[in-house]
């Protein structure tokens, strides 16, 4: 079976069944009647609706949308708790809570396995579309790779082009195409815009149109595609947006900054409310200069902001232009042994309450190094285009400290960009873990 329309029907029905059966199951006494629940009900069909949850694209995995199924549920619980405020009877909100964290797990499972049998009964053929290519050029390998991968669930025959090859996967050319779509079932067909001529586009389409073939065009990217390019349209008029960042949307900008002023004020309230004044006491006892060191940063855009570090070092007229770098000698007894733990870093922790930083994100850099990188090291002040972190992928990949060779710097900001493509609360808290694993079996470069 090629297609599987039952498997939105199907999802609703099962998400249904959870929800009503963990409602009932689980409520201590009898208070929910048929309207109640009815209501229950609209609220989750409703909300699926207006978020678009159900409709789903091939190429969906398990974390594509998972923070659409999270909002999903947020919203689910408002709905719960407002059909419950006009219930007479007194509920426990823990106990309610406790039911609504058990559906949640069940949603999950639900999520979790539906996921895994759908990739299982791809790579077994079901829920496949059967697909070829039209034109040649260099980005053709790649995607047959992705045409290739078993759960996405793609039959990839071959390609057509006009310059006769030798390759096992060309079929033939362009006009050979037409006859090849229909004698093998093609369910869709990939063009490379930049390939073909106006006509042979247009007879293509014409072809698919009254053949119910589904034609996408490949555009001609001049190889300046990204990982992070998304297609905006402005009326009829396709228009790319190569820098289109996880962490632009609303759900990151304000989930983020949440989780910030959260874990930086636990911080400060927990940690450096008591660790400021002995650090003070042991960093004075052995060297005159300031409890605090000050540094002009770039953050995000570019701006200039004062990064908060205990001081590790002796007062030096180079802090400002030159790294620490192994056996320093600037560096103090005290300040051998925070840096070391990372206990420096820490006073960062009141950078992200007051907005300038984020625990998560790409180092920020002295100004010095922004000037002499930016110039030296390709796609550099892209990194710029996200909150500095505390720590962030690069740190916990090796790439902290010194930099000795350019393939630091350039490794730094290639995990950087990854960084700010591929954002995920998920990527977020493996950084901090291990980050805090790093920080305790302690690190070859933390000097």
């Amino acid at each position: 079976m090629k297609r599987s329309d039952l498997i939105i029907p199907i999802s609703i029905v099962v998400h249904l069944l959870i929800i009503n059966a963990v409602i009932i199951n689980l409520n201590p006494v009898d208070y929910f009647g048929w309207k109640s629940l009815l209501s229950i009900n609209s609220f989750w069909l409703l909300i699926c609706f207006f978020m678009e949850f159900y409709p789903t694209s091939r190429k969906e995995r398990f974390f594509t949308n998972f923070h659409r199924f999270i909002q999903v549920f947020l919203l689910f619980c408002l709905g719960y708790f407002t059909v419950m405020a006009f219930k007479s009877y007194v509920f426990n909100r823990y106990e309610q809570f406790y039911i609504l964290s058990k559906l949640f797990g069940y949603l999950l499972l639900f999520r979790i396995g539906f996921f895994f049998l759908r990739n299982r009964y791809r790579t077994i053929g079901g829920n496949s579309a059967t697909v070829i290519v039209i034109g040649r050029d260099n980005n053709l390998k790649r995607l047959k790779q992705i045409f290739q991968q078993p759960d996405l669930g793609y039959r990839y025959m071959g390609y057509f082009d006009n310059t006769i090859s030798e390759s096992k996967n060309y079929k033939g050319r362009v006009i050979d195409s037409f006859q090849y779509a229909i004698e093998n079932s093609i369910d869709e067909i990939y063009c490379y815009a930049s390939q073909l001529s106006k006509a042979e586009l247009h007879d293509i389409i014409s072809f698919a149109d009254k053949n119910f073939k589904k034609i996408k065009i490949i555009p001609d990217n001049k190889e300046v595609f990204t990982r992070a390019m998304d297609m905006e349209m402005f009326n009829n008029i396709p228009i790319i947006n190569l820098r289109k960042s996880p962490l632009e949307t609303n759900y990151a900008l304000y989930g983020k900054r949440i989780f910030d002023l959260l874990f930086s004020g636990l911080v400060t309230l927990t940690v450096l409310s008591w660790l400021i004044p002995l650090m003070a006491i042991l960093i004075k006892w052995e060297s005159t200069g300031p409890v605090f060191f000050k540094q002009k940063r770039h953050g995000i855009n570019k701006e200039i902001f004062h990064c908060f570090k205990f001081r590790s070092m002796a007062v030096n007229t180079d802090s400002d232009i030159v790294m620490a770098s192994k056996n320093d000698m600037r560096i103090t007894r005290i300040g051998k042994f925070m840096r070391k733990t990372s206990i420096d870093e820490l006073p960062q922790f009141l950078n992200v309450f007051m907005g300038c930083m984020s625990v998560v994100g790409p180092r920020p850099h002295m100004e010095a190094h922004t000037s002499q990188y930016e110039n030296s090291v390709d796609k550099y002040l892209v990194r710029h285009y996200a909150k500095p972190g505390i720590t962030g992928l690069a740190q916990v990949r090796g790439y902290r400290g010194e930099i000795i060779e350019d393939r630091d710097i350039i490794n730094r900001t290639r995990l950087d960009i990854f960084y700010l493509e591929k954002w995920s609360p998920l990527l977020d808290l493996k950084i901090i873990y291990s980050t805090v694993t790093n920080a305790i079996s302690g690190e070859e470069r933390a000097y």
